[in-house]
């Protein structure tokens, strides 16, 4: 290589280290800018709703399905055949204790009842006659005897008679509201005739429902459930009065008896409704709204707020163990203290260290 070349060389060595220092400088110059402009700049704040932390007592449920009976229920038969002679059986009227039902013929049974009077009266007198001659020995005991139970038997076929009147005569045996019915006058009616259903009137209910064994084994007599008589509808306090000592060995469920008070708002009779029974014993846990609960591949945490050295509120992340949610709230069952401030609305734009500015302080 020549002098000249190695001069051309130096030369273009020399150009492109002076461009680099100049970019270089250049670089350095820019960056200097951008980060004295960003120190200028106030930092990201996230708009956020705070709400406390508050201590909340919480006793697992079960929720059951169970149908409403009432606390005296029958199926209105006959007892003995007949013709019908009066009716007074309205769906849906309520019937006092006694009140007549059903009353068949007995024109045949009172006839009975006068021949039967009349072999009584005669029995009586023949007796009495015998009784009076038996002062002087007159007649023998034996005959005494027969005339006394000849009356005996008079009597009791009277009784007899008169019962199978009574018996015709169908009765309300407690106030009741009367079920659809299909009897009516003329009708002959053989014995055991299904006529109506009586529901009793009360001031309660029974709810029969059925748990799990494990469930129903922590029940007592006395322990309150709540009852969904609709959607939406406002639950209604129960007490539990019974729970069945065997256990159905098909789906091992055991039936509990429940006592709902009967107001304008109880369902009728043979209604379906829901059970919410308790499991287990009563918890003390912390409830936040559920939007304050956030989700992460670490698994659930919060954002609490808390002012930093600065006195500025800034939200920090904080694991949690949640529970079940309880309409709008979720209870934290370790993690958080009552009392504590959590990122409610919002908190889904945090991070930690995040300034925040609380919406509404």
């Amino acid at each position: 290589m020549n002098r000249k070349q190695l001069v051309a060389s130096l030369a273009v060595l020399i150009a492109v280290l002076a461009t680099g220092v100049a970019l270089a400088a250049f670089k350095n110059s820019s960056l200097e800018e951008s980060a004295a402009l960003a120190a200028s700049q106030p930092e990201p704040m996230e708009s956020i709703t705070v709400s406390a932390a508050r201590e909340a007592e919480h006793r697992n449920v079960t929720t059951a399905i169970g149908t409403v009976t009432a606390l005296r229920s029958i199926t209105l038969q006959n007892e003995v055949s007949g013709t019908v002679r009066e009716v007074n059986l309205k769906p849906g009227q309520i019937v006092e204790a006694g009140t007549p039902l059903v009353v068949l013929d007995v024109s045949v049974e009172e006839a009975e009842i006068a021949e039967l009077e009349a072999r009584a009266a005669l029995a009586t007198t023949l007796y009495e006659r015998l009784q009076s001659a038996n002062t002087n020995k007159s007649i023998s005991q034996v005959e005494l005897d027969r005339a006394r139970a000849e009356m005996h038997v008079a009597h009791a076929q009277i009784a007899r008679t008169r019962a199978i009147i009574a018996r015709k005569t169908i009765r309300a045996p407690f106030r009741a509201v009367v079920g659809i019915a299909d009897v009516h006058r003329g009708q002959y009616l053989s014995e055991g005739t299904k006529l109506t259903t009586l529901q009793g009137v009360d001031e309660s209910v029974h709810v029969d429902f059925a748990v799990g064994q494990q469930v129903a084994e922590r029940l007592r007599r006395g322990d309150r459930v709540e009852v969904i008589t609709a959607e939406g509808a406002k639950p209604i306090a129960a007490r539990i009065v019974a729970v069945d000592a065997r256990v159905d060995p098909a789906t091992r469920n055991a039936v509990v008896r429940a006592r709902l008070p009967r107001d304008t708002n109880a369902p009728h009779p043979g209604a379906s409704v829901r059970v919410h029974v308790p499991n287990g014993p009563a918890i003390t846990a912390v409830a936040i709204p559920v939007n304050a609960l956030r989700k992460g591949p670490a698994g659930d945490h919060v954002f609490v707020v808390s002012n930093d050295a600065q006195g500025k509120p800034r939200a920090h992340v904080k694991p949690v163990v949640s529970g079940p949610v309880l309409g709008d709230e979720v209870l934290v069952l370790s993690g958080l203290q009552p009392g504590d401030a959590v990122a409610a609305q919002g908190s889904f734009k945090l991070r930690d260290e995040a300034l925040v500015a609380i919406a509404g302080k």
